[in-house]
Formats: structure tokens, C-alpha cells, sequence
């Protein structure tokens, strides 16, 4: 049980932008139904973790627990499976190019025909309207269109994508919060509603407060370096002698404690000024890497924790995997039994907690068209109308 229980989703989505936001639905207790093309399925099907493993990390994170049903959307009889399939489901979630799924005939106009109550979630690239509306895109289009890119690294370096799929996860987000919007408001109305996002316009929103600054100033934000170009004061990383620490904002009375905790009272009077800009962080900064690199991370995390400043240790993936505090709050969750590989399952769950309902953990990473006939089946299809459908190459 979830806050979504009965919640039906159809879902023609394909890497992550739209298979996320689904995903967060199913982990909160919706019923998620991806439909896939016959023969190839989502394209992230095919980006192995490496040439010897043939699994996809990308598939398996972000469609576990799913059913998955082949059709054939750009044939008239696949057309109409998931048009009918539509006048059961509350929620369609999309990521195809815009117009693509109305070239199909299985756009919202003709969703909403058979269905006026559905939500039809759409996300894009770079937004339905202007010049790039028809583009094709995927996540690095997003971080370098919307400016991402171009905070990254230090005043000089070569810029650097972000070594995550963060525009496609943000704008799967904003997915999902449209999708729940519509969904209260449909409480109200009773009628469903188009639901609209892009990459790009997600990485814009992300960035908001950096774009609100040029907006007022005229000055962009800059490369981010080891710290913030808008947050004057001491917040940014700093080398260890075996890795680095982060410092998180030092202000105010705490910033005394910091100069004494970390061996530097001298510093106090050196930079008694309330803020610092990119000038005092040109001065303070090379004084700083000297300090840090005398002690493990390990050593500055029980000084600067025993101080009660903010801190936090420059993890990787292995070291955040088995992070007890992640563990307990059920970010990463081990799961009962072993996967096909014979090692302990463990996902990584959508991090919001309800006080009245559990999810479900949903492990089960579904097989191309695992479940057509169950789905059909359950619409109301016989065994013949399926058996023809299938030599008719529909599903």
C-alpha cells in the first residue's frame, strides 16, 4: 500500500527522464505499465555495464517493478491496444520527441477522447515550442544547453559534464510534481489535463537563483571551482592528506570556532570581515589547503563534528553504498535473497517517508513483453484477439 494505491500508469518512456518519474509513482504504490517497442523495448535496454556484463544499470534502476507489454504504436492495431488500454489508466507518461506520439494517433487529444479523466504527462528535450522544439535530445543536451556545464570546473579549466544524469532526473521530477498537480486537480474538476516539461527548462528552474543573479546584474555566476560563486564565505572543498572535505557555510560566531578548531586562531583577525568574495577566497584559500592537508578526512570529520560546524566527507559511490546513516533511512535498501548473479540485492529507492503507508519494495526488473497477455487479459482481450494481434505484428 502507498498514497498512490489504484493509481494506474501507462508509460511509453525511454531511458530516464520519463521511466523515473513513473518509477517514483510505483514506489509510491501506483501500478506502472511500460509499454515498449516489440523486439527492442527502451533503449536503455542496450547500455551495458560493461562488455563482459550485459545487464543495464540505467534499465534496472529505473524500471524495476514495472509490467512490461509490447505494441507496435505506429501500427493501427497497436494504436488501438493502447488507446484502449487508456480507459483504464489515470496517468500517461511520455518522453518521445514532441509530436511523435501524435503522429502515432495516441497523443492527448486522442487519449482524452477515450478517456477524459486521464493525465497525459509529456516531457522533451527542449520544451514543445520554438525553434528546437523538433530536436532530439538526451541528458548532456540539457547540462550544456541550460548553462549547466559552464559552472563546472575551475576559472580556466576545460568545463566538464556532471558525472550524473542530473537534467534528466530533475526533469523527471517535475514530471512527476505536474502529474500529481493534475491529479488534484482533478479531484476538483474531474477532468484530466495535458502535463508539459523539458530538460532544459528543468536544468533552467535548477538554477534559478544563478540565472535570477544575471538577470539582475548582468554578471553570470561563473565556474564553480572547489566552491560557490555565489555564497561569499567559507563553503567549498579543501584537499586532505588522503582525500578532501567539504566545509559547509562558516558565519558569524561559528567562524571564530572554525578558526580555532582547525589550529588557526591567527586567522581570526586576518579575516575578521563579514563576507568573503572571490578576492578573500583567492587569499584564504591556498592557507586553507595547507591546514587540511595535515589530517585524514577521517581526523577533520571528528574535529569538525565535535565543534558542531557543517561538514561533510567527499564520498564515492562504494563509501555512500554502505553509509550506515543511508542504509537506516532506506535510500540504498538491501533486499531479502540474492539477484541472478548470486549477490545481495540492494536498490536505490525514491527518498521521501510516509508516516502512513509503506511501500512496497519493488526489485523485479521485468523481461521485454514479460506481461502482454496478462495486460491484455485484463482489458478484455481473449486469447484469439491476442494470438492475432501477434501475427499481426501489433504487440
Amino acid at each position: 500500500m502507498g498514497p498512490l494505491d489504484g493509481i494506474r500508469v501507462l508509460e511509453a518512456g525511454l531511458l530516464v527522464q520519463g521511466p523515473q518519474a513513473s518509477l517514483t509513482m510505483l514506489e509510491w504504490g501506483a501500478e506502472v505499465i511500460k509499454v515498449e517497442l516489440p523486439g527492442f523495448g527502451d533503449q536503455s535496454r542496450w547500455l551495458p555495464i560493461s562488455r563482459d556484463d550485459r545487464r543495464s544499470a540505467f534499465f534496472s534502476a529505473y524500471n524495476r517493478g514495472k509490467r512490461s507489454v509490447t505494441i507496435d504504436l505506429r501500427v493501427p492495431r497497436g494504436r488501438e491496444v493502447f488507446l484502449r488500454m487508456v480507459e483504464t489508466a489515470d496517468v500517461v507518461v511520455t518522453n518521445f520527441k514532441p509530436g511523435t506520439m501524435d503522429e502515432w494517433g495516441v497523443g492527448y487529444a486522442h487519449a482524452a477522447e477515450r478517456n477524459p479523466r486521464i493525465v497525459y504527462a509529456m516531457g522533451s528535450s527542449f520544451g514543445t515550442e520554438g525553434p528546437d522544439a523538433a530536436r532530439e535530445g538526451a541528458d548532456l543536451s540539457a547540462q550544456a544547453a541550460g548553462g549547466l556545464i559552464s559552472t563546472t570546473g575551475g576559472s580556466g579549466s576545460d568545463p566538464s559534464p556532471i558525472g550524473a544524469t542530473v537534467a534528466d532526473h530533475i526533469s523527471g521530477q517535475n514530471l512527476l510534481a505536474g502529474v500529481l498537480a493534475a491529479l488534484f486537480a482533478r479531484e476538483r474538476t474531474g477532468r484530466g489535463q495535458l502535463v508539459e516539461t523539458s530538460l532544459l527548462g528543468g536544468q533552467i528552474w535548477a538554477q534559478a537563483g544563478e540565472y535570477t543573479r544575471y538577470l539582475l546584474s548582468g554578471q553570470p555566476s561563473g565556474p564553480s571551482g572547489r566552491s560557490h560563486p555565489m555564497i561569499p564565505g567559507i563553503y567549498g572543498i579543501f584537499p586532505t592528506s588522503d582525500g578532501w572535505i567539504a566545509v559547509v557555510g562558516v558565519a558569524g560566531a561559528a567562524r571564530d570556532l572554525f578558526y580555532r578548531t582547525i589550529g588557526r586562531p591567527d586567522l581570526i583577525d586576518r579575516f575578521h570581515h563579514l563576507l568573503y568574495f572571490e578576492d578573500d577566497k583567492a587569499e584564504l584559500w591556498p592557507t586553507l589547503d595547507e591546514v587540511f592537508a595535515t589530517k585524514t578526512t577521517e581526523e577533520w570529520c571528528r574535529l569538525l563534528g565535535a565543534a558542531g560546524l557543517r561538514f561533510a566527507p567527499v564520498r564515492g559511490h562504494a563509501e555512500v553504498a554502505d553509509d550506515p546513516g543511508v542504509v537506516a533511512n532506506g535510500y540504498i535498501e538491501r533486499v531479502e535473497g540474492l539477484d541472478a548473479s548470486g549477490t545481495e540485492t540492494r536498490v536505490v529507492r525514491a527518498p521521501v517517508r510516509f508516516s502512513e503507508q509503506v511501500p512496497v519494495v519493488q526489485t523485479q526488473v521485468p523481461e521485454l513483453g514479460h506481461h502482454t497477455e496478462e495486460v491484455l487479459l485484463e482489458i478484455g482481450y481473449s486469447w484469439d484477439d491476442i494470438a492475432a494481434l501477434s501475427a499481426a505484428g501489433a504487440i
